[in-house]
């Protein structure tokens, strides 16, 4: 397949997720196709013209993202994980880094460890301050401060 198809279908496969994470009263069906949507974005990403390894890392966030919203923490945990790992080895600061905090975070409080939930909670407010686009900042603390967290955030 040609790259720049996989490009195309890498961004379609990713605001097919969002659409879904937005939905109000979502069924299972619209579940599983958004954990597949999320999934197809990362692959398709990986072989687009305009590959970059921010993409993979963003798409184990997504996925991760996904996962949480599900419920399942263990592959809410995998995907964080490996998204912080891709965000370490790359050096990615601000809302990268903040992000993939949050999604450790987030794993972390549907598990109900809540004393790493909190530790990767506050890494990533202290990561979102150092955002320097206003409005990204604006955006991630407005993610942060939403659900799901699970009963374990204090609000």
């Amino acid at each position: 397949m040609n790259p720049k198809i996989h490009h195309y279908l890498g961004i379609e496969m990713n605001q097919q997720t969002w659409t879904l994470l937005e939905k109000n009263n979502r069924d299972e069906n619209d579940d599983i196709r958004m954990m597949y949507f999320a999934k197809a974005s990362k692959y398709h990403w990986k072989r687009s013209s305009q590959f970059q390894e921010i993409n993979e890392q963003r798409g184990d966030w997504l996925i991760s993202h996904v996962y949480a919203v599900l419920g399942d923490g263990e592959l809410a945990l995998k995907y964080a994980s490996t998204c912080l790992k891709l965000t370490k080895k790359n050096d990615y600061k601000g809302f990268d880094l903040a992000y993939a905090y949050e999604g450790l975070a987030r794993a972390y409080a549907i598990l109900k460890q809540t004393k790493n939930m909190e530790k990767y909670f506050n890494l990533a407010k202290e990561a979102g301050n150092d955002i320097e686009s206003e409005e990204d900042k604006k955006y991630f603390f407005s993610d942060l401060h939403s659900g799901p967290w699970f009963e374990c955030l204090k609000k």
